[in-house]
Parts: C-alpha cells; structure tokens; sequence
C-alpha cells in the first residue's frame, strides 16, 4: 500500500471534476466553515497549521456529506513584516518573496488533500483586495470612525514601527518580542470605542465560544461604572482627575498616585528636586513587565514627586507619588490610595510612610489602624465619613456619588479600559492610507475612483532598516492635491495588517465583486461563518477587531449580521517533549516529512486522534506509526470483505458506531469518533468473513479522517463517484442491542483477561478451559471461532454447574458473573 500514490490519484482526481466548488444557488442549507487565514512564511506549513486544517477538513467533508451546502475557503494573509525584513535583509522583492511563499504553502496545502473551493483564494497583497480596504477606511472617515491625531504612541524600535494597545504584550512587541518604547506621533486611529458597548453586550450572543475567549474581551473592554472626582493641587490651578469605583472610600484617601506613563508627571516634577529621581524610577518601571507590575506577590514601588493634593470631601492634604503598580490603561491613569481598604494600597502605605485611615469596619468591632495587619476589604458600615457614618458602605456608594455631584466635587461616570485603534504603520509593505496632506486644503481623501492607491514597486523605494521606505519613493509621495490640484504630499503610513483580516471571511462570499467590498447578496446568504477555527493568541486582537469591522459594516448597510462567527474553535499547541514545537528549540517535525514517509491521511488521523482539538497535543513518533499500522490493517480488510449478509451482532455493532461517531462529529470530539471507529475496525477484523455494507459504513465513517484511502478502497469495492460526495449513514435505533453489547463487553473482557494471564505465565498453551455461570456459557459457546481467531488456540467453556465438567485444578468456585474463571492447559 502506498498512501502517497493513492493520495496523488484522488487529489487529481477531485481537481479535476471540481467536487469542491460550491455554489449559493443550492437548495440545501449552507454551512460555512473557516479556519483563520495563515500568513505565508517562508517554512512553509507548520504541525500547528496542520492541525488547524485537518480540523477544519474534517467538519467541511462531515457537513457536505450530512447534506449541506459548504463554503469551505482559503486565502493568504500577505501583507505584513517578515516580507519587508526579507527585503532588508537578503534584497529581495517583498511581493515576490510572499508570492513564492504563497505557491509553496498553497502545494503543501493541496498535498494534504484539504478540500479547498480553490477559486475563492484570496490574498491581501493583491490590488484588487486592499483597494477595498482603502474605500472601507474612507467609508469610516465619512462616519467619524478613522481619524487622526497626536498621540503617545508604543514604539518597537526593532520593527521600527507604531503598534496597538493590543500588540504590546507586557511591555514587549508582540511579533518579535523586543522592548517597546513610548513616542509622540501623528498617527490613524479607528474609533473601537464608539462600539466598546455593542462589543460588550454582545459577548452574551457568543453562545458557542470558549468561556475564557469571552472572559478575555470582556476584561480587554473593561467597562467600569464609577465616579471621577477631581483633586486640586496644592498652590496650583491645575487639578488631577481620578476615577474610582468605591467612592465609598473617598473619606480614606491619603496619598494619590500616578501611572508612570501618566503626562502630568514629567509636567509637575520638571525643575525640582525630585526630577532625577522621579525620571530614573519612570524609565526603570517602563521596561516591567505589566503582569510585574501588577502582580500581588511582588513588592510595590514608589516615589514622592515633592507635590501635595487636596482631598475634596475633607479638605486633607495628600502627598503625590508616581508608583509602579498604577496603569495607565484604567480609569485616568492617577488612581486614590486607600491603604485601610485595598491590600496594594496598604502595602504601599506600610513602605512609605503614608497614614492610614479607617472609613468601613466591620459591625461586630471598630477597627483600629494602629492594629491592623492587612487590609480589610469585606463590606462593613462607614466610619469617619462625616454625614454617611453608619451607613453599610455598599449602600452609600449612590448616595456619595450623588452628594458628590450636587457639591460639584465629581461626576459621575462610564470608563472603559479599551482604547481607540491605531491602525498607523511607518512601513512599505502593507496596504496604503488613501489619504493626502495638502498645505492649502490639509488632509484630503483620495477620489473612490482613485483607487486603489497602488504600493510602488520596490526597487523605487529604499530598504534600509530604518524609517518607512514609502517615504523615499518621490513618485508615490509627491502628488496632486484632488481638491484644490496644487502639490500635496501623500500619506505614507500604512493600515496595520490586522485590517486586512477583520473583513476577508466577507470578501470570500464573492471574492471576484467588483462593484464593493463584497457582494451584499452573497454575503447574506453565507454569513456568520458557521464554524471559526484558529488560535487562542488572536482571542483579543483579531477576534475583536473582526466583531468591531463587523458591526461598522452593518452600520454602514454593507452587510446584515452583527456578529461574524457563530462557534469558535480555539486549537491546542503542538508539543514535542513536553515543549511547544518552535525552530530556536530544534523540536520541530515538518509535516513534509512526516506526510513523504507515511502520506497525507496517516498525519491527519494521527493529529486528530491523539487529542481533543482543543487541547495540546504531544507529538509522538510512536504514535505517528501505530495510525500508519491501522490504516494498512484497513487497507487489507478490504481481502475480506464479501457479499454476505451481516448478522445481528454486526448490524448492532455498525449502528451503534454511527450513532456515537455521529455525536462526535456534531461535538467536534473527532478524537472520540476516532476511538469509535477504531473499535469497529478491530470487530471486523475478527471475523472470518467481512459483510460488504458493513465494511462500506467503516469507509464512509472514517472517510472525513482519511479520504484518499477511503476513495481508493470505495473504488475497489465497486462503487462508483467519490466517497466525498456520498451521504453520512444514518442509523437504526432498532438495530441496537443492549444485550448484545453487553455480550460483546463480556466477550472483550475474557480476551483482556486471558492475554493479562498469559503474560505472567509466559506459556503457550494448547486450549483454555472457561468455567462460566450458568447463563453466560452459551455466550462463550457461540463464540468459539471468533475467540480461537484472536487468541490462536482452542476454547471450551463450561456452566459450574455442568455435570461433565473437566476442571483438574478446581478452578470453577473461582467463576463470578461477567468474569469467568480460567484455565491454560
């Protein structure tokens, strides 16, 4: 058996009948399955994109068999970095670098016989896709929800480019890890923020994505209720604004602090004393990590900056510090310390210096701060609170902050933690900002019959490492302005390639269109995305940014769903002893190899058998070669198969198996259906003679897993068309028998056991004796050739009560029900 050829045979095959091409004319009902488009490295597929597919093939090919109509697409997400630091560094042409990328991934692609509609690839680097991109982002300027502004920026001096919110993870680039500065810019935002409520509420639609996915964005949104109260500074004008949502502790503030990101900082210690300090302890803090920064079991760090503010509600001075554990990212970046109420706060008090004022105590006892050696965060009654003494301190929450309104000291207020989306990028290859700088006009839109806003080649730019090559490209920069025709400057930052990804699950729906974006007709019929498959990595980033496209582009009448993915998969990593699989580790197995060694089909069963999709899975060598041993062991069942009718025990062993391989299918339990399907295997292959239908539903079952052998052993067996195309069997609860099973589980059990003893006795022996209880002896009886053919020697079994019993070691007394007693002879 050679799985490679078969597999070479039913892919040309498939290619060129055009199986897999869908249609939305279909009068079945439409699925559509996606996993999340990869960016085409130049290592072509990894054993994590191999997972990825072979999850979502087999769920497309389950669904086209139960009857639906699948849109099953791929494309390439083309644009971005390595492409640029490939030109940098070797001089290479990016677009040809990620074209030759493309060819080869698309060939592994095709080599694993995923079962790809071909004629909806896309590409984002392509003209004819990034043109659109452009006229969504002029659709978003005419709303309101692209513009630009001065902003601190995250700054990756290794990529040299700006980066999100989102792409910093804990103070490092999240593409190659560096330390990330801070910078003030001109920068493109996309206003998230106006839809931070829609993207909130409507988690709760998410019925089918994972739990932590929606824990994950509801905490990146971080919608907080409160109130902001502002703080006078000492002999200043200025005053500091905070918000907090226990305002119920405002009479136990005594010390406030700053984020170390906060401007008002460098402001307020310019000059003075504290200014070195301060600035030192600011750089140090930067390159913390936030979980660092904020984590409970790390000490709390600090530094006055000289400077007092006056706490509204008592008019008590309050020292200033700038702190570690304060973020920029909550609330206004300048947080009340309250060290009797929050263990941070009091931690940092205890270090510092910093009074300590009781304002809730418990109701059985007054709390004393002098005593106290720990926060007390439970609910309790106000003290030392002027009027709203006595008071349970969650019940005054309201009232303060309706006291504080009326005196004019706060307001009440909504603070998110999500910010705005800066979408700017200072490099070539990505797609360009239709936008133009005139001195005359300011900023100009290009025409929509202007575009797209075509990228030079990039032999009229220069790659050197440092600033945005666009910028030296005098043909691209120099043009007209299109309001007033006078000289303009053209924009030169590019859209961050997450753009790119946000929307192109609708350009698949009718990836030719070329009158929008999308066809809205087509992108009706198809929409949400069924099945989503990628990634827990891009459960922030681009899951979000694809919700917030989706919304805006419904807002804008493009489309009529507001949530683009129905169920999310998020898969497991891929390990090698116990270690994600990664080139800097040497742990790598290339799929190439392991498919050239044993084919296609043995790479995606073994990947799909040894976990839960969305667990990690462990890369086993020894695994790898026992799947290739099952499918050559299916490969020769096909010598037994015969045109004899199957008998009760095989229909109840054949239903049952589809009825539970089904419920795995529906439940993306593919393992589970595995395992199911394994056991029907080892059952046929233990008869004498295999039933013809019962050896085609095994095909058909495992068809989704395997489909080039099982097409190959479709064909021999006389059927013709393709096995892709046929119907998943249905099965007949009528056919399935407890009492059989049970006999079967009995049958198991006594082989499990007889092979469990011969082990330890390490003897070959001639026949084995079963001494049985009395109604379990004809179940051994009629079974005779089945347990002599798997265990190779004669069987006899008798009652304990049989009058002719031959038991020379009297082991009969031992016999217990579903266990019968042994003996070798």
């Amino acid at each position: 058996m050679d799985l490679n050829k078969i597999a070479k045979k039913w892919q040309k095959k498939w290619e060129e009948k055009g199986i897999f091409k869908v249609e939305e004319g279909s009068k079945k009902k439409k699925f559509y399955c996606l996993e999340m488009y990869p960016y085409p490295s130049g290592g072509g597929l990894h054993m994590g994109h191999l997972r990825n597919y072979a999850i979502g093939d087999a769920l497309a090919r389950y669904k086209r068999m139960q009857g639906f109509n699948v849109l099953y697409p791929m494309g390439y997400d083309a644009f971005g970095l390595p492409a640029e630091n490939a030109a940098i560094k070797n001089k290479a042409d990016p677009e040809k670098w990620t074209w030759a990328n493309i060819e080869i991934m698309k060939q592994q692609q095709k080599d694993m016989g995923l079962s790809y509609d071909w004629d909806r690839q896309i590409q984002s680097c392509d003209e004819d896709y990034y043109k659109w991109n452009q006229w969504i982002f002029l659709k978003f300027y005419e709303k309101g929800l692209a513009y630009r502004k001065n902003a601190v920026v995250n700054w990756c001096p290794s990529c040299t480019t700006v980066l999100a919110n989102e792409q910093v993870i804990e103070g490092r680039c999240w593409r190659c890890k560096n330390e990330v500065e801070e910078k003030e810019l001109e920068q493109w935002f996309f206003k998230i923020t106006d839809y931070a409520d829609q993207l909130l509420e409507d988690i709760e639609k998410l019925e089918h994505w994972p739990e932590r996915v929606k824990i994950m964005q509801r905490n990146w949104i971080g919608k907080s209720h409160g109130v902001e109260i502002n703080f006078k500074i000492k002999d200043s004008k200025k005053t500091i604004s905070t918000f907090t949502t226990r305002p119920d502790t405002i009479f136990g503030v005594t010390a406030l602090v700053f984020a170390v990101e906060h401007p008002m900082v460098l402001e307020l210690i310019k000059n003075t004393d504290k200014e070195k300090e301060a600035v030192d302890f600011i750089k140090k803090t930067k390159k913390r990590t936030m979980k660092d920064r904020t984590s409970e079991e790390i000490e709390k760090n600090g530094v006055f900056i000289g400077k007092y503010c006056i706490n509204p509600v008592n008019n008590e001075e309050i020292p200033i510090y700038v702190a570690d554990y304060a973020l920029m990212e909550y609330g206004t970046g300048a947080v009340m310390v309250v060290p009797a109420h929050d263990q941070r706060d009091f931690e940092f008090a205890k270090k510092y210096d910093i009074p300590i004022k009781v304002v809730i105590t418990p109701q059985q006892h007054e709390l004393k701060a002098e005593k106290m050696s720990r926060a007390y965060v439970e609910e309790g009654v106000l003290a030392n609170s002027g009027k709203f003494n006595g008071m349970n301190n969650l019940d005054a929450i309201e009232e303060i902050s309706e006291w504080m309104e009326k005196q004019k000291m706060g307001k009440r207020a909504v603070h998110y933690k999500i910010r705005d989306w800066l979408i700017s990028r200072q490099r070539y290859w990505g797609t360009p900002i239709p936008m133009v700088h005139c001195n005359k006009c300011g900023i100009v839109a290009v025409p929509y019959e202007n575009l797209p806003v075509k990228l030079p080649k990039p032999d009229k730019c220069r790659f050197t490492g440092e600033g945005n090559p666009l910028e030296t490209c005098k043909e691209f920069v120099n043009v007209k302005c299109p309001k007033c025709k006078g000289d303009a400057r053209r924009e030169t930052d590019t859209m961050d390639t997450f753009v790119d990804s946000s929307w192109y699950f609708l350009r698949y729906c009718s990836p030719k269109y070329d009158k929008g974006p999308f066809d809205r007709k087509k992108a009706d019929y198809w929409m949400p995305v069924n099945q989503y498959i990628g990634g827990i990595e891009h459960a922030i980033l681009h899951l979000l940014y694809a919700r917030f496209f989706t919304k805006a582009l419904r807002d804008l009448k493009l489309t009529r769903v507001d949530e683009p993915f129905a169920r999310l998969l998020t898969q497991g990593m891929v390990l090698k002893d116990g270690e994600v699989m990664s080139k800097s580790r040497g742990n790598i197995v290339d799929p190439r190899e392991i498919t050239v060694k044993y084919g296609p089909d043995t790479a995606r069963l073994f990947i799909l058998f040894v976990a839960m999709p969305e667990k990690e899975l462990e890369w086993s060598d020894k695994g790898i070669n026992g799947v290739y041993r099952f499918l050559n062991r299916v490969y020769n069942m096909h010598g037994m198969v015969d045109n004899i009718k199957a008998d009760e025990h095989i229909l109840n062993k054949m239903h049952r198996t589809i009825r539970n391989a089904s419920e795995n299918m529906d439940n993306l339990e593919f393992n589970k259906a595995i395992v199911e399907l394994y056991g029907y295997a080892d059952y046929l292959s233990s008869l004498e003679k295999i039933p013809k239908e019962a050896f085609e539903y095994l095909l058909l079952l495992l068809s989704p897993f395997t489909p080039h052998l099982c097409e190959e052993l479709w064909e021999k067996t006389g059927n013709k068309g393709f096995i892709s195309l046929e119907k998943w069997p249905g099965f007949d609860k009528s056919k399935i028998s407890e009492k059989i099973e049970e006999e079967e589980q009995l049958m198991e059990n006594t082989i499990s056991d007889i092979r469990s003893v011969l082990k330890l006795v390490k003897i070959e022996p001639k026949k084995v004796y079963l001494y049985a209880i009395p109604n379990e002896k004809n179940i051994f009886s009629g079974n005779k050739d089945m347990l002599k053919r798997k265990l190779g020697f004669d069987v006899e079994a008798y009652a304990v009560n049989d009058k002719d019993i031959y038991d020379p070691k009297g082991k009969a007394k031992k016999a217990k029900p579903g266990k019968p007693a042994l003996f070798l002879e």
